[in-house]
C-alpha cells in the first residue's frame, strides 16, 4: 500500500471534523500523490504528534526554530514513510530525541489546516498523540530552539489554539 492509499484510508476512517476531513480527501483527490509532498504549493499533508506523559499530566512542546512558536512535534512526509502514523512517529522521535515513543491507539486525534509562509500556501496536518515512556529524556534537535514539558493547564499560556485543541482532544482520547 502506498502512502497516498494509507492517507485516504486513514482519513476515510476518521470520524470527527467531517467538513475538514472531506476537505483533506478532496485535496488528495485533486492533487493525487503530490498532495503528500512539500513541493505541492497548493498545500500538502503533514503528520505531527503531541508527546504526552499522562502519568505526570504534561506534554512536551518544541519551540520551532523558523516559526518561533511552541508546537507539537511534526513535519513533512518523507519517501521512507509507509503511513501517516509512521511519519508522525518518526517526526516526534526525531524532534523530541525520545526513543520508545508509542502512538496512542485509534488513529489521528485531530486534523488542523493552517496557512504557512510561501511558496506553499497551507499545511493539512494529521495530528496524532505519542505516549512518552516513563524514563523519557528529551534532546533538542536542529529544528528546535528549545524543548520543554508543560502541565496541561500551562499550554494555553504558551501555545496557539490549535495546540490547545490538540491537548484537549488527546486528553479526551485517554
Amino acid at each position: 500500500m502506498s502512502l497516498y492509499d494509507d492517507a485516504v484510508l486513514v482519513l476515510k476512517s476518521y470520524e470527527d471534523q467531517p467538513e475538514l476531513r472531506q476537505g483533506y480527501l478532496d485535496h488528495l483527490a485533486e492533487h493525487g500523490e503530490a498532495a503528500l509532498w512539500k513541493p505541492c504549493t497548493a498545500g500538502h499533508l503533514t503528520a505531527s504528534a503531541l508527546v504526552i506523559d499522562p502519568e505526570r499530566g504534561r506534554v512536551l512542546l518544541t519551540l520551532h526554530k523558523k516559526l518561533q512558536m511552541w508546537l507539537q512535534m511534526g513535519g513533512h512526509c518523507e519517501p521512507g514513510d509507509a503511513t501517516l502514523a509512521a511519519a508522525a512517529l518518526r517526526e516526534a522521535t526525531e524532534e523530541s530525541g525520545i526513543p520508545g515513543l508509542t502512538l496512542l491507539p485509534g488513529g489521528p486525534v485531530r486534523l488542523d489546516r493552517h496557512p504557512i509562509p510561501g511558496p506553499c500556501t497551507q499545511h493539512l496536518d494529521t495530528q496524532y498523540a505519542a505516549l512518552a515512556p516513563a524514563d523519557a529524556t528529551e534532546a533538542i534537535s536542529d529544528e528546535s530552539l528549545d524543548l520543554r514539558w508543560f502541565a496541561y493547564d500551562e499550554v494555553a499560556d504558551v501555545a496557539d489554539t490549535s495546540v490547545v485543541r490538540l491537548v484537549q482532544a488527546t486528553r479526551a482520547r485517554l
